[in-house]
């Protein structure tokens, strides 16, 4: 996928003294945009409909309309409607559901095309875009909670339980066999409790992490390629990238860890026949954060995908998933997501999902390296 508008067909649907401004513009919509034909087969999409139906420009080249969402969705109703009544309509709040899309909460418009009769544009509004980065802030703001948690453990936890081994040890030379066993006992669950801490020191380093440009396909390479030696044996790896994609502004290591979490998780929950992991990279026109404290914002061009074909996530825990110690493993201590949005965050990006049964996508967005080395 590339950052251009991709026309199908030897004419464009505008006049030809601003075909090239008007595609332009729709290469930077972060809208997703669709141009229908008269017998209802897709003329043109923008980079950023390539990303919403996850497929691009020669896939969709000359589909159906109805190839891509079902005959029965109201879709088809609206876009008869706007041909019929050469006037644009809409609808808010539509549940749009298909094999590719899974679910999505979408408002759509549908205008007619003037200069080319029965030609139609449709505009896709997803309506948890907002909600998505609210929930980013949030994952932010639960990383950090993890930062002061971390801190009081290692002050306040780590000293008093090194005493309490001390002391079990002690009286374990002086207590009869039966005996033996409990002291033995305490040293154990203090020993977990001790490396349960030590897991989490890495959120209370204060120390800035050297940064560079790193290219991210190098890091997805790396991590697949130690998923494949171990715990991804049973897992096929499918990779969709984009080769064009500038660097990332970060840490090689630190982003090898997150996707390395990230495609763990992933091989856990998948099936052991059929497992399948999808690793994704796209460049996505208009996504800005603001930065807390500052009028500044950040561009998050670069999406970074792993998507795998499990059960799903409960719907219970994804509100808080990437909190600390939420965990859908028996023995899992629920830090590795936690640990994940802190490692996003220190590199000015956010993490975000979307599960359902047989699709979940973790999504990173992060900065591109600009001509002078920062992050943009």
């Amino acid at each position: 996928m590339t950052g251009v508008t991709r026309p199908i067909g030897a004419q464009p649907l505008v006049a030809d003294a601003g075909a090239a401004d008007a595609d332009a513009v729709l290469a930077a919509l972060a809208t997703p945009v669709v141009v229908v034909d008269d017998h209802d087969r897709i003329r043109m999409v923008n980079p950023s409909a390539e990303q919403f139906f996850d497929a691009g420009a020669s896939v969709l080249a000359g589909l159906s309309l109805a190839e891509l969402v079902p005959r029965d969705s109201p879709i088809m109703a609206l876009v008869e409607q706007a041909r019929l009544s050469d006037g644009t309509v809409s609808e808010f709040g539509m549940h749009l559901e298909t094999p590719r899309l899974g679910q999505r909460l979408v408002s759509i418009s549908v205008a007619p095309v003037v200069e080319r009769p029965g030609h139609v544009v449709l505009s896709f509004h997803e309506l948890s875009l907002a909600q998505k980065i609210d929930r980013q802030l949030t994952h932010r703001h639960a990383a950090r909670s993890v930062t002061g948690m971390a801190a009081i453990l290692a002050h306040e936890v780590k000293n008093p339980l090194s005493g309490i081994r001390g002391a079990a040890q002690l009286l374990e030379q002086t207590v009869g066999p039966a005996d033996q066993e409990l002291t033995r006992l305490i040293c154990d669950e203090t020993d977990r409790i001790v490396a349960l801490v030590e897991r989490m020191d890495v959120f209370s380093d204060p120390h800035p992490f050297e940064q560079d440009a790193v290219n991210i396909h190098e890091v997805l390479e790396r991590a697949r390629k130690v998923a494949q030696a171990g715990f991804g044996k049973h897992v096929r790896f499918i990779e969709e990238y984009d080769p064009s994609l500038p660097p990332v502004r970060g840490n090689r290591d630190r982003l090898v860890q997150v996707f390395l979490n990230l495609i763990k998780n992933a091989a856990e929950a998948v099936p052991e026949e059929g497992g399948e992991i999808t690793l994704t990279t796209a460049y996505q026109h208009g996504i800005r954060l603001a930065v807390p404290g500052s009028d500044s914002r950040v561009h998050l061009p670069l999406v970074v995908s792993v998507q795998d074909n499990g059960a799903g996530i409960p719907e219970d825990l994804q509100a808080h998933l990437f909190d600390p110690f939420v965990t859908t493993k028996r023995n899992g201590t629920g830090l590795g997501l936690a640990l994940v949005a802190k490692i996003i965050g220190d590199h000015g990006g956010v993490i975000e999902f979307d599960s359902q049964p047989r699709r979940t996508v973790f999504r990173a967005l992060l900065p591109m390296v600009t001509r002078d080395g920062a992050a943009e």
